[in-house]
């Protein structure tokens, strides 16, 4: 399959069979008592998935159609909590599921560490071609030039603006920033305080929700990794570093802190900052549509458009994108009838069913009339294409980014309580973690070789 160049030479191996005394904490959760459809002379396929929800009886919905559908195969849907975890427990202990559904962000760890079955030749024998995707959806399914996994739902970001909020504060309710100077002289328009000089109203804040605060650096030109060296160190990462540490110098950390703390635990209730109108711009994602409507004022008034960046010419329609996906764990006892399902899945209709049920996109590039005119978020069209703009960055695709993510929010939380510099910051970062790095190299060139037969000799067995 025409997956992309191997990324980098990072590996690591994790002695998962030492730990399948742990699998007796499993917690299995149907996803539905009933069964409409009989097992009985089937094929029986194990699914685990991690949603819950609307998003859960999305895809159960697509799990009956497909049960319904033919009479050789049958899948058992099962919703597991810490999938992450205990997926790597089960395929370890040599009893995973057949297929499993998890994050695009697993597959560099999951496929070096030995737990996924690569699927160049299922997805060739299927039909099943890069071609028919959005590209950076198919390039997150990949690692080390072999394809890992398929995609599910996926995802982008944009900024969320306030309208009446706007309109209030003399500015354009149609016209949202175009750069991080004009988001900042927007800022500056819309943020108010009180008699004592507490923030009462912010424009924008750096780290609400602060999801993805270690990735401002996109939206500034920068980028944490090339090929075996990271690269977080620089003058585009050290920009949006600054940038981020304007906010507690310009309205006093105490401020920020104390404004903050009045939000609480509130993203997914009537009480979350947007909607109150204590924030006027956030960054958020194709998902943040179902909390506008289960949890804003009726008479909310939302836009929606790529967030801003520091050079909107050279750096336009910026975004993260990440997916959900679906693999097939080694040691699988049903490949081909789980890559059957996972085909079915990623065909249009049921991909548009559940894509639709949770009110996402579709990671296909072909998208029926029907699905866009139906939706009911009235601006998904910006997040479709936002995923297929050349500046539509993904999470560094290296077995250390846990490690990584972890000193950046260290980074960002230093910063951002004026504890030190953002380039004294960096620097600590950049060498912490390339001794990380180079040591997951090192790993990798010692068992590199024997991988690679490994991997070739389980696509052959299939």
């Amino acid at each position: 399959m025409n997956c992309a160049h191997p990324i980098s030479k990072t590996a690591g191996l994790s002695c998962l069979r030492a730990l399948t005394l742990l699998l007796g904490i499993f917690i299995f959760i149907p996803a539905s008592r009933g069964e409409p459809v009989s097992r009985e002379g089937r094929v029986v396929i194990k699914y685990w998935e991690k949603w819950t929800g609307f998003e859960g009886d999305a895809m159960k919905a697509v799990v009956d159609d497909f049960n319904a559908s033919q009479n050789r195969i049958y899948v058992d849907y099962l919703t597991i909590s810490e999938i992450d975890r205990k997926l790597m427990l089960a395929t370890g202990g040599g009893n995973p599921p057949d297929v499993a559904g998890v994050w695009s962000f697993m597959v560099p760890v999951y496929a070096e560490n030995n737990a996924l079955t690569p699927l160049d030749k299922l997805a060739a024998k299927y039909g099943l071609k890069r071609d028919d995707y959005i590209d950076v959806y198919w390039q997150l399914c990949c690692h080390r030039g072999r394809l890992w996994a398929l995609p599910t739902t996926p995802a982008s970001l944009a900024l969320h603006w306030n309208k009446k909020m706007f309109r209030a504060a003399g500015l354009d309710p149609e016209k949202p920033p175009r750069s991080i100077a004009e988001l900042e002289m927007m800022n500056e328009k819309l943020t108010r305080t009180n008699e004592d000089g507490t923030l009462k109203v912010v424009g924008h804040l750096a780290d609400e929700p602060g999801w993805w605060s270690t990735n401002w650096n996109f939206w500034f030109g920068g980028s944490y990794y090339d090929n075996d060296h990271l690269t977080v160190d620089t003058p585009e990462n050290r920009a949006s570093f600054e940038w981020m540490q304007s906010y507690p110098k310009r309205f006093g950390k105490e401020n920020v802190l104390l404004f903050k703390e009045g939000f609480g635990n509130s993203f997914a209730s009537p009480q979350n900052p947007f909607f109150r109108e204590k924030v006027a711009m956030v960054i958020q994602g194709v998902w943040m549509y179902n909390f506008i409507k289960n949890y804003a004022p009726k008479d909310f008034e939302w836009g929606v458009a790529p967030f801003p960046s520091v050079d909107p010419v050279k750096l336009k329609d910026v975004t993260i994108v990440e997916e959900d996906i679906l693999v097939i764990p080694v040691g699988s006892k049903h490949p081909h009838e789980a890559f059957e399902f996972m085909k079915y899945v990623n065909s249009q209709k049921p991909m548009e069913k559940l894509c639709m049920g949770q009110r996402k996109f579709t990671p296909l590039k072909k998208v029926s009339p029907e699905f866009l005119k139906t939706h009911p978020n009235p601006y998904i069209k910006i997040f479709i294409d936002l995923a297929k703009s050349p500046n539509a960055k993904t999470l560094p695709s290296v077995t250390t980014w846990t490690q990584l993510k972890s000193d950046l929010i260290w980074a960002v939380g230093e910063v951002m309580r004026v504890m030190t510099t953002p380039q004294d910051a960096l620097m600590y970062v950049q060498k912490h973690q390339q001794k990380a790095l180079d040591r997951r190299n090192e790993l990798w060139g010692r068992i590199q070789n024997e991988r690679l037969k490994e991997w070739d000799r389980r696509e052959a067995e299939l």
